[in-house]
């Protein structure tokens, strides 16, 4: 299985929206292989932030992620990038689909609520940024062949 890091941003923090952000992700069949409450230090988030160093928004965003704290998911599952991607929605959420995380909880193009890995060199490198291997578990769920035809033993 893929895993990809999310990060539930400190206005989901603050809005008290972590429950139901994570619920929509463990309903799709997803699996959590990591989690942590954190602050995230400037150093991590202009690390993590490194490819808008000089655009307009960059010092707002690093001020914003080092304002409180974050929830740090990995999430494992088939596609785990492309179905987060998706279930998260447009960057803004004035902008999101109805039934995205962003489309049912945000209207703000400055707070967006969520951060999810865009792509698996990405991923590899986000995770491993904020989280140590013996901090990722790998253990089977009675549910995993209810969400994967794994006739074959390979998740459908």
């Amino acid at each position: 299985m893929d895993r990809t890091l999310i990060i539930l941003k400190p206005d989901s923090v603050q809005r008290g929206l972590i429950g139901n952000i994570i619920t929509r992700f463990e309903q799709k069949g997803l699996k959590i292989a990591g989690m942590k409450l954190a602050c995230i230090s400037p150093a991590v988030a202009h690390e993590h932030y490194a490819m808008h160093k000089g655009k307009p928004f960059y010092d707002s965003l690093v001020t914003f992620m080092t304002s409180g704290p974050v929830v740090l998911l990995v999430l494992e599952g088939n596609n785990i990038i492309d179905v987060s991607r998706k279930m998260m929605g447009a960057t803004f959420g004035f902008k999101a689909e109805p039934g995205t995380i962003r489309g049912d909880f945000g209207v703000s193009s400055a707070f967006n609520l969520i951060h999810g890995s865009d792509s698996p060199e990405t991923a590899k490198a986000e995770v491993a940024r904020f989280f140590k291997p013996d901090e990722l578990l790998e253990f089977n769920r009675a549910m995993e062949p209810w969400i994967y035809d794994l006739s074959n033993g390979i998740a459908q």
